[in-house]
């Protein structure tokens, strides 16, 4: 174990809680008041049995952080119940459970690389990559007058996510979309 500063914490990281357990983060944010001590708010899952805790720390306070296994791993499939991933180093698969990815999960691909955290051969956490680039199955029609600029649509992804676009964009066009929220990037350049 080693301490590290609580604003130093990121959504994947383990650490290891007042009770002596644990914990894997699964979002932060670092909140400054205009008057008072600034402080980091964590939301994250207790490893042993999943129960999602919220904790506040002074953004200056000692946190002990976990030693774990961060590699990257290629998607395979889903088998029902787990997520299957393939270390392409030595091709040892690893079976991830459905909890752990959450929302997260909708936009896997095949072959898509993902970080996989591991503490004694437990996978605890994995991070897509930051964008992904999916098709539009459906969007509405374009309404005359509209601008660029200030109007968006919906539209609907190859993946069932709903997400807002420019008015020029239609069905059958690759775009890319911010794994954190859904929300549209750009066109897609291939």
């Amino acid at each position: 174990m080693v301490k590290v500063i609580a604003s130093s914490l990121r959504k994947g990281n383990v650490v290891e809680h007042e009770d002596g357990k644990l914990y894997v983060i699964l979002t932060t944010q670092n909140i400054h008041p205009g008057k008072g001590t600034p402080v980091t708010q964590v939301e994250m899952r207790r490893i042993v049995d999943g129960i999602k805790v919220t904790e506040r720390f002074k953004t200056t306070d000692s946190v002990e952080r976990a030693f774990v296994d961060e590699r990257a791993y290629n998607y395979l499939y889903d088998d029902g119940s787990n997520y299957v991933f393939q270390n392409p180093d030595n091709y040892e698969q690893v079976e991830v459970p459905h909890d752990v990815l959450g929302d997260d999960a909708v936009y896997l691909q095949d072959g898509m690389e993902v970080y996989l955290t591991l503490h004694n051969d437990v996978p605890l956490s994995a991070v897509l990559p930051t964008r992904v680039t999916l098709t539009i199955t459906d969007t509405e029609p374009t309404v005359k007058g509209q601008t660029a600029s200030s109007s968006y649509k919906p539209a609907m992804l190859e993946n069932g996510v709903r997400t807002m676009v420019p008015p020029y964009i239609t069905a059958g066009t690759r775009i890319v979309v911010l794994t954190e929220d859904g929300s549209y990037v750009e066109r897609a350049k291939d």
